[in-house]
């Protein structure tokens, strides 16, 4: 399994902030980042020093799409495996998505990060093998239940992103909105009109697996 080095994590968020010391000024005190400062990041090497100066970046015209591509960078530990900071980095994405005045590529590339991040977190089945040898048993990532609360603690936000018709057209996939209703635990009758009236069947773990190595490449690709 592929893993980020932590040290050239820290090393990349640390050469942009200092190529880029005036870019976090265009996320200055916008409304979904108070608190970004003050939330309880985890230290190094768990999580870059650097993320909630990272965040404000993110709504920088010229640099949000490199702000962006190391966000994703630095909350996912390879294609199946999200950072300790994602827990944390959960409301702030969630919020920020939730804008359509942000650039859509960035506004978009969120959205990826944040059904990553819920597929990521989704509970492994310790009878199947399989899943337990290619994403871990749940008792050696606490991260994921961390993720998932998150999500629920927001839930109104998650609704309110899934209902969002200024999202681009097909950004969100029936798979995805699915992810993203388990982690938030959101009813069924929180799902925007215009989704499928039955959810797709669910996969069984060994394949999730694979669609969450898929998303997350997406996302660490953008």
């Amino acid at each position: 399994m592929c893993v980020v080095d932590a040290a050239a994590r820290e090393a990349a968020l640390a050469r942009f902030l200092h190529e880029h010391p005036g870019a976090g000024a265009a996320g200055s005190g916008h409304p979904a980042l108070p608190g970004c400062a003050d939330a309880a990041w985890p230290a190094a090497p768990e999580g870059p020093s650097g993320i909630p100066a990272l965040l404000p970046c993110l709504l920088d015209e010229a640099t949000g799409p490199e702000a962006l591509l190391l966000l994703g960078n630095v909350l996912l530990d390879g294609a199946f495996r999200m950072s300790a900071a994602m827990p944390t980095a959960v409301p702030f994405l969630l919020r920020l998505a939730a804008d359509p005045g942000i650039a859509t590529a960035v506004r978009s590339g969120l959205v990826d990060l944040l059904v990553v991040a819920a597929c990521l977190s989704e509970a492994v089945d310790a009878d199947d093998e399989r899943s337990v040898l290619l994403l871990g048993p749940d008792d050696d990532h606490p991260e994921r239940e961390r993720c998932r609360a998150a999500f629920r603690a927001h839930a109104p936000v998650l609704t309110g992103l899934l209902d969002d018709e200024t999202l681009p057209e097909g950004l969100l996939g029936a798979d995805d909105r699915e992810s993203l209703r388990r982690a938030g635990d959101l009813r069924r009758d929180a799902v925007p009109r215009s989704a499928p009236s039955s959810a797709p069947a669910r996969q069984n773990p060994a394949a999730a697996g694979t669609r969450r190595g898929r998303q997350a490449s997406r996302a660490l690709s953008t």
